[in-house]
């Protein structure tokens, strides 16, 4: 692959690089809009719906179903660990089924839930493996093989149930003929034969210029066996805790609920939001609405997920936490990791963890104050003083469901690490917990945001960027912002007064409802839309200003240090502007040149400041021929390191253990590993020439 050029600000043409950031941001929107229209479907259909009501149903699960569901949760997460398994002995690097339990059991809790990049199973695995002496491709080739076994199990289970169980399949199942069903089923079963077939008669497979190794037939086979049976088992855990039912003309059998069940979580998955929250519920309600009352969904929702996500999810977190302490604790373990050489190479950093599971936390919190309206209970404000009951009665869902669009917009801010995006979430995080314990019904949404706060609170040190508010001279733009936030909250204040007789007054029923007047509605949505663009606009990151590579800047690195040995794009200077690293933008990533030259106190806030840059332009950071002295550091910002040779390229792998370097490539090697290996030789060519 060539290598770009250096002197130009992009690799790309500007428009394409547009269409790119668009096209990055795409997921995340889709997630907002399936969420929302979650949200309004359910409140549609199931506006009667009360608390009370699924109380009562989570009451009339037996003992004998919570139990054996919580065993097939046992049983789901014990076959996923073989996923690993499997795994790590396709990438040539056996790991020892303790540890590929633990990693497994980590990395599923953690991304079933969280789903954020610095989390996620891909990003987890890459911590845990390469202590373990595995190599970033070997990392990579395992983590790649879970990905396409677990989707071998949708393929599987989903093929069957649209060829023999078409009408099973909620929304489509009603809609599309029964032909066009079993054929897309034949087609999913025909790319598990395909895959099976090619890996039984070829070795390796080359697809858009990469060479991808096949794992042969029994091991193919394997895959397809292991995650058909996982999928399977996972649904029983939900199934368990339904009670029989029938609806028109079927009852509910396993293989019908199966067809629901794989529907849902793929809208989940394609929902991109933790734990498809919201979406994956919705749909699981409609495709089970023509067998079982809604309330006996909602409670074998509500015992699902405490099964195989938030029990889960506090284990591995527990766990993981404690092997952090011992990594960085042991005396004799770090001699022994540093002495094979892995010490640099098995570093995590404790506040990426943190930002990724705060901002999870916080946007759950704000989905929930957003979603809680569609259920409504029966409020009882009588023991308060009547002043402020009477101010509760009308606030209704009003002030909660504007509480939680705030936070929505502050967990974007927190992910960017703002410290004024961590000030203000505190503060409605404080108001919605307070609100939320004037009701005794909902004492439980109280605690969730008491819990919240509790978890972000001790990490204010790792919100360390200013918002663009604070970062510089008040602007224009920053001026009207903050005007158009006070004039948006005033207005909210009058309008709560003619929406508070309505049953449920949340912002975006009120929008959607037809019962209020049409200027009404518009003005609601108004005041809502451009209060949370000015939130945005307030607590959105300052942004970081860098230097053209041109004889100036030079001049002024060489005064520091040696100039790289390749041509550069430009210059990031620390925050005391001590320190400098020379960078290069390559296709998606932005590539640091070799470690910061300058003091060695300015250091550390020149690499911070390069990762905001790449941040700052919808690119990924990474760096070339980093020496072990900095990477604690470059592991702070969620990099990993594959060690290089005197020449630049990769070492060899090992069978047994990561080799020893003096230099490494790091880089966000789930993302980039794959795009920037082919570049290597490259700059290692015009670093000769130089």
């Amino acid at each position: 692959m060539a290598l770009p050029p250096p002197g130009h600000p992009r690799v790309q043409p500007k428009a394409v690089d547009r269409l790119t950031r668009h096209l990055r941001a795409l997921p995340a929107l889709l997630g907002v809009l399936l969420l929302l229209g979650a949200i309004y479907a359910v409140q549609k259909e199931f506006r009667h719906l009360r608390l009370e009501d699924v109380g009562t149903a989570l009451d009339a699960i037996p003992r004998r179903a919570l139990a054996i569901s919580f065993l097939w949760t046992i049983v789901s997460y014990f076959v996923l660990t073989f996923y690993d398994r499997l795994g790590t002995i396709y990438a040539g690097h056996k790991v020892s089924y303790g540890r590929v339990a633990f990693a497994s059991f980590c990395a599923y809790a953690l991304s079933h839930n969280l789903g954020f990049s610095a989390v996620s199973g891909a990003a987890v695995r890459y911590r845990l493996y390469a202590h373990w002496g595995m190599s970033p491709g070997q990392i990579a080739r395992t983590v790649a093989f879970c990905s396409l076994t677990f989707a071998f199990g949708g393929m599987v289970l989903g093929g069957a149930i649209l060829l023999l169980e078409p009408r099973a399949v909620p929304f489509f199942g009603d809609v599309l003929p029964v032909a066009t069903l079993r054929a897309v089923g034949a087609a999913m079963w025909a790319i598990v034969a395909a895959y099976v077939t090619l890996s039984r008669v070829l070795g390796t497979l080359r697809l858009y210029g990469h060479q991808i190794s096949l794992p042969g037939l029994r091991m193919a086979l394997a895959q397809v066996v292991l995650a058909t049976v996982d999928v399977a088992i996972t649904a029983a855990i939900f199934y368990t805790l339904l009670p029989a039912a029938h609806g028109p003309g079927a009852a509910l059998t396993f293989p019908v609920f199966l067809g629901v069940y794989v529907t849902s979580y793929t809208a989940g998955l394609a929902a991109n939001l933790p734990g498809g929250i919201g979406v994956f519920d919705t749909a699981i309600l409609f495709g089970l609405e023509r067998y079982l009352p809604a309330p006996d969904i909602l409670g074998a929702i509500v015992v699902f997920r405490l099964y195989y996500y938030v029990i889960p999810l506090f284990l591995a977190g527990t766990l993981f936490a404690g092997n952090e302490v011992l990594l960085r604790g042991g005396g004799l373990l770090q001699a022994t990791v540093a002495a094979r050489g892995v010490q640099a190479l098995a570093r995590w950093s404790e506040p990426e963890f943190a930002v990724a599971a705060a901002t999870g936390a916080v946007m759950l919190s704000g989905m929930m104050l957003l979603g809680v309206g569609v259920v409504a209970p029966h409020t009882d404000f009588s023991w308060l003083d009547p002043d402020y009951a009477d101010f509760a009665t009308q606030a209704g869902q009003f002030i909660p469901s504007l509480i939680g669009a705030g936070l929505v917009v502050l967990a974007i801010g927190l992910s960017h690490r703002v410290n004024l995006a961590w000030s203000a979430t505190i503060l409605l995080l404080v108001g919605g917990a307070a609100f939320a314990a004037t009701q005794p019904s909902r004492l439980w949404i109280a605690g969730v945001l008491v819990l919240t706060t509790l978890l972000i609170a001790p990490f204010r040190a790792s919100f360390y960027r200013h918002a663009r508010v604070l970062a510089g001279p008040l602007e224009a733009s920053t001026a009207l912002s903050l005007l158009s936030l006070v004039v948006c909250v005033l207005a909210l204040a009058g309008l709560r007064q003619h929406v508070r007789m309505l049953p449920n007054n949340a912002w975006w029923s009120v929008v959607l409802s037809p019962e209020v007047p049409n200027s009404l509605r518009v003005s609601v949505a108004l005041a809502v839309g451009l209060a949370l663009i000015a939130i945005w606009r307030l607590v959105r990151p300052g942004r970081v200003t860098w230097h053209p590579w041109n004889a100036e800047a030079r001049l002024r690195l060489a005064r520091f240090g040696p100039l790289p040995a390749t041509g550069a794009d430009g210059v990031v200077w620390g925050e005391a502007e001590q320190a400098g690293i020379a960078f290069r933008r390559c296709g998606r990533v932005l590539l640091g040149l070799g470690d910061p030259a300058g003091a060695a106190m300015d250091q550390v806030s020149a690499i911070w400041r390069l990762r905001d840059l790449a941040h700052q332009e919808g690119l990924d950071p990474a760096i070339w021929r980093a020496g072990p002295a900095l990477l604690k550091v470059y592991g702070d910002i969620g990099l990993t390191a594959l060690p290089l040779g005197a020449d630049g390229l990769p070492l060899p792998e090992a069978a047994n253990e990561t080799p020893a370097s003096e230099q490494y490539l790091v880089c966000m090697a789930e993302r980039d590993l794959s795009a920037l290996l082919p570049l290597l030789p490259g700059l290692a060519m015009a670093e000769a020439m130089e």
